[in-house]
């Protein structure tokens, strides 16, 4: 590449960030040209290239990438210490180019309008809505467990394996279509990421790659939770960028599924979430609520503790605390807290419409 060309993309790297905090101003416009125009079908074209092939080609595309930079620094440190500028001028010209793909294939959606708006729900609640879900969802997942095990000391074991759930997943989707023409979910892309073990090191349950459209799980976390982070994935996957709102999406794609896996695994997570809160709004209701569930579901949520507690490490904190900037610096302001806004969206919904 030309080095005037190499100058012109890496000066077009401040326009660029202007341009976007600019156009997030009008989240109202963003919906309609942007999540609801360009993004749906650049979305789907992208999912039509890469989500045929039965591996994460993100994830490949990645490890190709870094591999072909750790060779570029080794055959050209020379070159660089004693010339800098170009080096530099080469990462910024690389640094404005992600931007602008990462903008266009995806990262526009931060600044659409919030889910609540487009449902017309509140999110605002008391501590007794939050105690009556809570309770609401209790008495659901207790009596899902049952209808599974019949037995209320058995934990959970899901028949499934990772790519029937991925497939349940899709159906979901066309069934929540019926309710919510706006979740519409068309050609498939949801894989096992080939960076399971890393991920969960650090401790993430999947992501979404914006540059392939493929929905990534980590395929290691326990089977009863794949369903519910299927389900969030494929929200980030049809635009919603909001951690908060692909929790809510998640819940109600596979609370609304037919399958009882699917429904234990929507209400044993936004129980989660609902007793997170609980327990510092009210300790008291809140060891109440969880000494009244079944033996078996509190088991299920041990063998979760147990799966992350075997992979923390001392990098783990750093890895949540740059996601927590990352999402900061797109338009959410509570970072990785933004996951626990769930509750008011959940809350909100039954509210106006009932679980």
């Amino acid at each position: 590449m030309k080095a005037r060309v190499k100058n012109g993309i890496a000066l077009a790297l401040l326009p660029q960030i202007l341009l976007v905090k600019w156009v997030a101003r009008h989240p109202d416009r963003v919906e309609v040209f942007y999540s609801e125009g360009i993004y749906p079908v650049l979305s789907r074209f992208l999912r039509l290239l890469f989500g045929w092939i039965p591996f994460s080609f993100g994830d490949l595309l990645y490890t190709v990438l870094a591999v072909l930079a750790i060779r570029y620094l080794y055959l050209r440190w020379k070159t660089i210490r004693r010339k800098p500028f170009p080096f530099f001028r080469n990462i910024i010209t690389v640094l404005s180019a992600v931007y602008f793909v990462f903008h266009l294939f995806w990262g526009m959606n931060y600044y659409r309008l919030p889910i609540e708006e487009k449902m017309g729900i509140a999110t605002n609640y008391t501590s007794r809505e939050l105690q009556a879900l809570s309770e609401k969802l209790v008495q659901r997942t207790n009596s899902l467990h049952l209808q599974i095990t019949r037995d209320s000391t058995m934990p959970v074991t899901v028949p499934f394996s990772d790519r029937d759930i991925y497939k349940m997943t899709y159906r979901g989707y066309q069934l929540i279509k019926e309710e919510h023409p706006f979740l519409e979910y068309k050609t498939r892309s949801l894989k096992s990421s080939l960076y399971s073990l890393p991920l969960t090191y650090m401790g993430y349950g999947g992501y979404l790659n914006p540059f392939t459209n493929e929905a990534q799980v980590n395929a290691k976390v326990p089977a009863f939770r794949l369903a519910s982070i299927s389900g969030h994935e494929v929200g980030h996957q049809i635009g919603y960028s909001a951690e908060d709102a692909t929790n809510f999406i998640g819940f109600l794609v596979t609370s609304r599924h037919p399958d009882p896996y699917f429904k234990y695994a929507a209400h044993t997570h936004a129980l989660a979430y609902c007793l997170s809160e609980l327990s510092v709004a009210d300790p008291e209701m809140f060891d109440m609520l969880y000494a009244g569930l079944n033996e078996g579901i509190r088991k299920n949520y041990q063998e979760l503790v147990q799966f992350w507690e075997r992979y923390q490490n001392p990098l783990e904190p750093l890895f949540k605390s740059a996601f927590s900037t990352f999402l900061k610096a797109n338009n959410q302001e509570k970072g990785i807290e933004s996951y626990n806004a769930a509750v008011g969206l959940l809350i909100g919904y039954d509210r106006a419409y009932g679980f």
